[in-house]
């Protein structure tokens, strides 16, 4: 009986809006296996205020060791992502994991959220996830037969004891839509695709500090986007025809899978070179993480003292 590859070096990676932050991070970790990775998204030329195009995530991806592909992407546009996926297969030769980054935010009330805001984050996000997830599927079911180990990784919320509580939803109506319609996508493709390719989501803990978080406000009380590929990486590792339907939380998979106790290495440092002693609790938390998830980080964290 052939074997399972779960080895990242040649792998096939289709991955929405990873020119910075989270996205490029995740694409780095599996390049330094060796994989090679489509960055599809729309950023083509330098922005002031986010740094990073797919022409320099494609440049770093290089240097990591793996292969870069800048496709120039709007999801939201069913033509742009099958262009993106025909350039894709032209130089790949196939698809094995599909990464669903791609993201719009607005933290508004319906009140005050337009219309175009409503849209740009709607079909951004829920649509733009499935529509780049329907258009790779041929590609992961072939990959499957010959047992590559396709993988769907949406990042998206847990939707357990959490969709339903009304504090996600007060303040930010349009958004929340918007956010958990990602994680329905992956519930949906978890059932459908069961057996074959993989469908899981991942969602951090705590805040995550990216160049789109510096301009809500910058939160220096947060995590590097490392902590979020490490994870990635672990889970695309595993075998995506029994794993699947999971919606994990960054340092809830470690503590579990890897046994890691401390996580001091994830703190951003805003001077690496005088770092700041943050203890865990000190961190601001993330949206959408249930009541139940944060009792179980406390009761993991305790016996722990400061760092």
């Amino acid at each position: 009986m052939s074997q399972l590859n779960t080895s990242f070096k040649g792998k096939n990676v289709f991955i929405s809006g990873a020119s910075r932050g989270i996205g490029l991070g995740i694409a780095l970790a599996l390049a330094r296996d060796g994989a090679k990775i489509a960055i599809a998204a729309k950023t083509v030329t330098p922005n002031p205020k986010l740094p990073g195009t797919i022409f320099t995530a494609a440049e770093e991806i290089n240097k990591a060791g793996g292969r870069g592909l800048p496709i120039e992407c709007d999801i939201r546009s069913e033509e742009s992502v099958q262009k993106a996926v025909e350039k894709t297969i032209q130089e790949f030769g196939g698809i094995d994991i599909v990464i669903n980054n791609a993201s719009a935010i607005s933290l508004s009330t319906t009140q005050d959220t337009s219309l175009k805001k409503y849209d740009l984050m709607n079909t951004v996000n829920a649509r733009g996830t499935w529509l780049v997830s329907k258009i790779c599927l041929p590609y992961l079911l072939k990959s499957a037969e010959q047992l590559r180990n396709p993988h769907i990784l949406t990042l998206s919320p847990p939707l357990e004891n959490t969709i339903t509580d009304v504090k996600w939803w007060k303040h930010t109506t349009p958004y929340s839509m918007a956010k958990f319609g990602m994680s329905l996508v992956t519930l949906g493709l978890s059932g459908e695709l069961e057996g074959f390719v993989g469908a899981n989501a991942l969602w951090p803990l705590t805040k995550i500090q990216t160049a789109a978080l510096q301009i809500f406000g910058d939160s220096h009380n947060s995590r590097d986007v490392s902590i979020m590929a490490d994870v990635a990486y672990e889970m695309l590792k595993k075998d995506g025809r029994t794993y699947t339907g999971q919606f994990e939380i960054d340092e809830l998979f470690l503590r579990r899978e890897k046994g890691i106790t401390d996580f001091s290495g994830y703190v951003f440092q805003v001077d690496p070179k005088n770092p700041r002693p943050l203890a865990d609790e000190d961190l601001d938390p993330d949206f959408f993480i249930a009541d139940t998830a944060r009792d179980e980080v406390k009761r993991l964290r305790a016996g722990r003292s400061k760092l």
